[in-house]
């Protein structure tokens, strides 16, 4: 149709119409766990479970459109995991503060970064992110993904004597999620179209005759907001001085959303030869205006989700997937009920799928230079085992530095690799003082 074409510039981008649904299928599908598990998290803080569940999709779906329409970017957000069990476990249960005063915090730190987007600041510190450091953020961003859809799927599971270890493979719906894996592997050798999306579908049909999954049940009208809406206490946030919870969820918000969009952007083609991202700005604004969007209708913080990588990889390249995201997160408000159906080891298989996408990045490396693929491996290595994006992203920045440092080639250590460095070393100090 034209006036997608307009807007998306489809065939500019090398891509169809047909493509782009597809993606968006995808990409919902591997994340639409967030409109069951963000409730459940934040309701352990003292919200409403049935406004949280309304304000996920609809700042899921507001936020979305936007990355869609406006940057063109195949990317999806929603409120990001971590983030809000930080919000509930770390500032509620864990500081004692009230969920309100918490939200005033989300929206404070989400202002924070509408300003930084609003300047080149942002758009400077990610692409002066070393390519080593870019790839070695893609890679670990696929195993930090593999590790969830593998603890989702029960293949790996707790271990008191080895951390992790093997779940019990002889469980109908491990062995179900194993089934997906390799049919959603099969298909895409065979050039299905949707191979994700029907190995999804498949799975969880097995599951509801198994046993293994459940029909969703409950009422087909969206939940009352009211609880949750505008009820952000930005004052308490000054009165209790929570200046440090507020960088803190700046500082997460930032690390999680520059790995997402940096190693999308190379896996999506936006990036030239000379390392610069087509639309990063606009990609950026997105994602920062997001989190403020998301503090006024009840959530923790919104941010671009790595699992747009299934959308990417089954051909998605316009802002067309992002927005059909969205509106399957609209109908979720309807379809609650049938969303809650698909179960988390039937999507678990496409995450540890994506991550074998994500994690090509490994080749682009420069295996030559040490210093370079060294404190990449360190980052991509450290997410999984600390189940932090922002982990692995801060430990690389500070051994890239160090490491440059103890060569003698400090003149490579770009000046925004020096900031970051250093306030990564102050994120972990910090309780020092």
């Amino acid at each position: 149709m034209e006036f997608l074409e307009q807007i998306f510039k489809i065939e500019k981008n090398n891509t169809t119409i047909k493509k782009e649904l597809i993606a968006g299928l995808a990409t919902f599908l591997t994340m639409a766990y967030i409109i069951v598990v963000n409730p459940l998290i934040l309701q352990d803080a003292g919200m409403d479970f049935g406004a949280v569940f309304t304000a996920t999709i609809l700042t899921a779906a507001i936020a979305t459109a936007i990355m869609g329409l406006w940057a063109n970017w195949p990317i999806a957000l929603a409120p990001g995991m971590g983030l809000n069990a930080f919000f509930a476990y770390g500032v509620v249960l864990g500081m004692g503060h009230s969920w309100q005063i918490a939200l005033g915090a989300v929206f404070c730190s989400g202002i924070l970064f509408v300003i930084i987007s609003l300047t080149p600041l942002r758009q400077w510190i990610i692409e002066a992110i070393p390519r080593s450091l870019r790839y070695g953020i893609g890679a670990g961003i696929g195993f930090f993904l593999a590790i969830i859809g593998l603890k989702n799927a029960g293949i790996v599971v707790a271990s008191e004597a080895t951390l992790v270890t093997l779940g019990n493979l002889t469980e109908s719906s491990v062995f179900l999620a194993c089934i997906g894996f390799i049919a959603m592997v099969a298909l895409d050798k065979l050039k299905v179209p949707g191979s994700i999306v029907i190995s999804i579908i498949a799975i969880t049909i097995i599951g509801l005759i198994t046993g293994d999954a459940k029909w969703g049940g409950g009422n087909f009208l969206p939940p009352d907001m009211s609880p949750t809406f505008l009820a952000l206490d930005i004052g308490g946030v000054f009165t209790a001085g929570l200046y440090v919870v507020v960088l803190t969820f700046l500082f997460v918000d930032f690390f999680d959303t520059a790995g997402t969009l940096t190693s999308a952007a190379n896996l999506a083609g936006k990036v030239d030869n000379e390392g610069k991202v087509d639309g990063l700005g606009k990609a950026i604004l997105s994602d920062s205006a997001a989190t403020t969007i998301g503090s006024l209708l009840g959530t923790s913080n919104t941010t671009s989700y790595i699992e747009s990588g299934a959308g990417i990889k089954e051909g998605g390249k316009t802002g067309l997937t992002a927005v059909t995201v969205s509106v399957l997160f609209l109908l979720c408000l309807f379809l609650a009920p049938i969303a809650k159906t698909i179960p988390g080891w039937a999507t678990a298989p496409a995450l540890v799928f994506v991550a074998t996408f994500f994690a090509r990045n490994l080749k682009d490396l420069d295996w030559d230079d040490v210093t370079a693929y060294g404190p990449g491996i360190l980052g991509a290595v450290i997410m999984p085992l600390t189940f932090s994006i922002a982990n692995g992203i801060a430990i690389a920045f500070i051994a890239y530095t160090a490491i440059k440092i103890a060569t003698g080639a400090m003149k490579e250590i770009h000046l925004a690799v020096w900031i970051l460095s250093i306030l990564s070393i102050l994120y972990y100090i910090k309780d020092l003082f």
